[in-house]
Formats: structure tokens, C-alpha cells, sequence
């Protein structure tokens, strides 16, 4: 079975190179850039993904795996085409489907046998039976297209590992020629394959989204009335998590989620609902936290500081969270441009997220991959990812290094009575 995925992002590479680990013997992944397609092909992930590398090289060398720009010759004799590319968020809060639609024309101009399409972009409910008409009405040659929902469920810096040991796969169809193929597909991960109609399973994946959204958010209104009445949120998250009902994950607080899924997949969501006159209350009020929770530390700060201008602001963590380079939404980046129109001189630290923050602040801040380096001299240090260098990193050097001891933690990296007894001035969230 000849297998093409179109788009090589996160979640195109990762499904590319897991249907190749587990057997698939011709997967061909498709994109638009050249170079990154030679990058590719030399072993070079053009994300920053565990084990990814790894696989990448093992599967290209055995012949499994393939990289290309041409999709006429990747597409025209498919058994299957895996839709992968991004639904970037418009200004309206709705999914941008361009990318979608660029690829739909290639296909329908292209293919010459029956084939299944796959949309494994989160798109809105409905836009699978669209994409399937629009295809049908231009195509080029007189062959049988099916257009099936398969919703993806990896987190960045553990995509791999969550593709090949998922939870389940989703799939949704409309009739058992697509189920069995991909069926066919998915067999080898010996996972649990849920089976249900196209709008059930794009459903399934915003759902999901929105839900974990919706703890996050749940987690941190809960923190900041803890900090009023004296509660510490991380007893609450602990005497919550012995329940099954509720379970310990995501219960967290913090400055708030970021990345490339939940803020565009609950804006998405609550969009659609609004346009078909409903209301999600909730996932509008986690909307709401989440933004406010953003700026929580610097709110904070500016009642401790005389003023933000021309002092050194150390920020800890540029990306959404560890073991990724993504900085899209990132509480870091709306915290920095608050500091910077206030005047501080900012210096940031992270171990892989720096070259995709220079291509928002550029120079207008300092760059360090050394934490000893950001904080020395600084007047205040704000940490806004727990990446495992911050979280082990030795209390006592903030105040033998920092001007004053002033450090804000977004992500409760540390106990609070460490940072007592090394003489920090310490807040952090919920606590």
C-alpha cells in the first residue's frame, strides 16, 4: 500500500515516520520547501521532536520513507493521501482552511486510481463531507475518492512516543471500504480503534482539546482564589487526583497553556458554536482564564517594583512548554512585550527555543542558553517553562547572583520553603 502525507509538520513527519516504524514499506511525505525536503532526506528534523531523528534515518535507509515536493508523482498513484497540513487560526477566532483546499486541487487534479483521503488536520465539524464534494466536483480522472476523518492526539516533545503507543485512534467513515483500509493502516500499532462517522470523530478531537483546555483553565481560577483564602493548590490538585473520576492529569497550575493546539482548538470550537447560534460557556470562560492567567506574573510584579523601566528582567523559558521549540502562544511572548513597552531591559533564557523567538523580538532583547548568565545582576526574574535545567537549578545562586532575590514562578518549579531558606523573595501560582 502506497501511503502520501501531505504537509510535514509536526504532525505529518511524526505520521510518516511512526506508518513507516511499524511496517509500512512506501510512505512518502510531501512539502512545498525544497530545502527542508533535502534536510529531511539527510536525516535533519526540521522540529525539534524526541527520538524523531532517529527514526527518520533508520527508516529512510530501509526504504520505507520517502521526501519529495513533487505530490503529482506522490499523489497520482496513492492508495491512501494523509491530509496533515496546519488550520491556522483567522482573526475571527475560525480555522483557516486554505491549506486544506490547496491540497484538495492537487489531489483532484492529480490522481488517477481510487483512493482514500484522510484528514488528520483538526478542522471544523462538517469540513470532511465538504472537502469530499469539493474533491469529487474536480477531479481530473474518472476514479472513486472516499474522504475519511482520522483526528491525531500527540503532544509536542512526546509525539513519537504517543503515536506509537496511543490511547486509541479515531477514525470516522462512511462506509466499510474506508474502515477496512484503514484498519489496515492502523493494525500494526495494536492500539484500540474507534470507529464512529466523519462528524463524530472531528468532534471527538475538538472535544478532547477543549476539555483538557478546560481543566488547565479549571486549575488555575482554583489557584488564584487558593492565593486569596490561603488554600495551596497543589494539596487541592493532590486531593483531587485519588479520584477516578477526575484523574491526576492536568491538574497543574500555572501561567496558562499555549502551543499550536489548545488556544486555536477552543477558539475554533467556540466560534463554530457561536455561528451556529450556541454558546459554549464553557470553553469561553476557559478562553478568558487562560488569557488573563498570562499575564499573572507581571501583574504581580508591578507591585513589588517601583517601575519596570531600565531594569534587568530575567525571563526563564521561551517555549510553551519542556522538550519543545514551539513558542506559538507562549506566555512568554505576551510578557515580554508587556515589559518591553514598559522599558526593562530583557534577557531571556531557554535551551532550543531562542532562533523562533529572534523572529519576533529580534534584537530588542538579549539571548542567553545559560541561566547563570540571564539572571546575573538582574532586578527581577519571571519562569515561564519548567524546563529540567530550571527546575534543578541551584536556589542559592539567585541571590549571590540576582541584584535582588526577586523570583516570580510561573510553572511551581521549586518548594516554597527551599526558597526560604535560600533567601529568595519567592511567589509563585496557587500558592
Amino acid at each position: 500500500m502506497k501511503i502520501a502525507i501531505a504537509g510535514t509538520g509536526y504532525v505529518g513527519l511524526v505520521t510518516g515516520v511512526c506508518l513507516a516504524e511499524v511496517g509500512h514499506e512506501n510512505v512518502v511525505c510531501v512539502d512545498v520547501d525544497e530545502k527542508k525536503v533535502e534536510l529531511m532526506k539527510a536525516g535533519v528534523a526540521p522540529i525539534y521532536e524526541n527520538d524523531l531523528e532517529d527514526l527518520m534515518v533508520k527508516n529512510y535507509e530501509l526504504g520505507r520513507l520517502h521526501y519529495t515536493t513533487d505530490y503529482k508523482n506522490a499523489y497520482k498513484d496513492a492508495d491512501v493521501i494523509i491530509v496533515a497540513v496546519g488550520t491556522p487560526e483567522r482573526s475571527d477566532g475560525s480555522a483557516n482552511l486554505d491549506y486544506i483546499k490547496i491540497v484538495a486541487n492537487e489531489i483532484a487534479d492529480t490522481i488517477n486510481k481510487d483512493t482514500l483521503i484522510v484528514i488528520k488536520s483538526t478542522v471544523p465539524i462538517g469540513t470532511n463531507e465538504k472537502i469530499e464534494k469539493y474533491i469529487t466536483n474536480k477531479l481530473k480522472n474518472d476514479v472513486k475518492i472516499e474522504v475519511a476523518s482520522n483526528p491525531e492526539f500527540l503532544s509536542q516533545g512526546t509525539a513519537v512516543k504517543d503515536t506509537l503507543n496511543a490511547s486509541r485512534i479515531v477514525v470516522g467513515v462512511e462506509s466499510e471500504w474506508a474502515k477496512d483500509i484503514l484498519e489496515r493502516i492502523y493494525t500494526p500499532f495494536n492500539q484500540p480503534i474507534v470507529v464512529t462517522n466523519r462528524n463524530s470523530a472531528e468532534m471527538i478531537k475538538y472535544a478532547s482539546n477543549d476539555f483538557l483546555a478546560l481543566k488547565i483553565s479549571f486549575m488555575n481560577d482554583i489557584a488564584n482564589l487558593c492565593e486569596i483564602v490561603g488554600a495551596n493548590i497543589e494539596d487541592v490538585a493532590k486531593g483531587m487526583s485519588f479520584d477516578d473520576r477526575i484523574g491526576s492529569k492536568f491538574l497543574r497550575a500555572g501561567i496558562g497553556y499555549g502551543g499550536s493546539c489548545f488556544p486555536k482548538d477552543t477558539k475554533a470550537l467556540h466560534w463554530l458554536a457561536t455561528h451556529n447560534g450556541y454558546e459554549l460557556k464553557t470553553v469561553k470562560a476557559a478562553i478568558e482564564v487562560n488569557e488573563n492567567q498570562k499575564l499573572k506574573l507581571v501583574r504581580k510584579a508591578s507591585d513589588l517594583v517601583e517601575t519596570f523601566e531600565d531594569i534587568k528582567v530575567a525571563i526563564l523559558g521561551l517555549t510553551f512548554k519542556p522538550e519543545t521549540d514551539d513558542i506559538r502562544e507562549a506566555p512568554s511572548i505576551p510578557n515580554i512585550k508587556y515589559l518591553i513597552e514598559r522599558g526593562s531591559n530583557v534577557v531571556a533564557y531557554d535551551p532550543i527555543g531562542i532562533e523562533n523567538t529572534k523572529r519576533i523580538f529580534k534584537d530588542s532583547i538579549s539571548y542567553t542558553k545559560s541561566i547563570d548568565e540571564a539572571i546575573e545582576n538582574a532586578d527581577l526574574c519571571l519562569i515561564m517553562t519548567e524546563w529540567k535545567d530550571v527546575v534543578n537549578y541551584d536556589l542559592n545562586k539567585y541571590k549571590e547572583k540576582m541584584n535582588k532575590a526577586l523570583v516570580l514562578d510561573g510553572r511551581n518549579c521549586y518548594k516554597m520553603e527551599d526558597a526560604k531558606d535560600a533567601g529568595i523573595e519567592y511567589y509563585s501560582i496557587g500558592r
